[in-house]
């Protein structure tokens, strides 16, 4: 079966596992990593994903999976939460994570520049702002390769930092 086709299915059977599971599915990805395939979701909630979270779904979807045998081929399945420092892929990322801080890889350089780290202040029809201290840039979702936030880690002195 062809990539696409088995992200298409692998979402379609996921997405009530997930909504049972009170957990949004972010993404599905079906790649390949030296010798193996991996199948791998990602899921989060507002209040963050625990490991039981992740268990629950890949029990369930490797159930399901097992039953109806869309992927030919070996493959590992991995359910994850999206991490502190995640990418966003989607309108509704961008729209949840305004006012917070990013960094936006761009294919071509935008005012001279091809990596981009300041505040989303805004997201509507396909064109992010980001705010850079007092200047704002506002960029076609087209023009970003890849964008994800920006952990902060105020409290390294706690667990070992200098």
């Amino acid at each position: 079966m062809k990539k696409q086709r088995v992200v298409d299915v692998v979402r379609k059977v996921a997405e009530p596992i997930c909504a049972e599971a009170e957990v949004e599915l972010i993404d599905v990805e079906f790649v390949k990593e030296g010798p193996f395939r991996y199948l791998r979701l990602t899921i989060d909630k507002e209040e963050g994903v625990s490991l039981d979270d992740c268990s629950e779904v890949s029990r369930k979807l490797n159930a399901k999976l097992d039953q109806i045998d869309p992927i030919e081929e070996q493959y590992f399945l991995e359910v994850t939460s999206p991490g502190v420092e995640r990418e966003l892929k989607r309108p509704e990322d961008f729209e949840r994570n305004i006012g917070r801080t990013v960094q936006a890889k761009l294919y071509t350089s935008v005012e001279g520049l091809k990596l981009i780290k300041g505040t989303l202040s805004a997201y509507s029809d396909g064109i992010l702002t980001i705010e850079m201290g007092a200047k704002m840039v506002e960029l076609s979702k087209e023009k970003i390769s890849s964008i994800r936030l920006v952990g902060k880690f105020d409290n390294l002195d706690e667990i070992g930092g200098e």
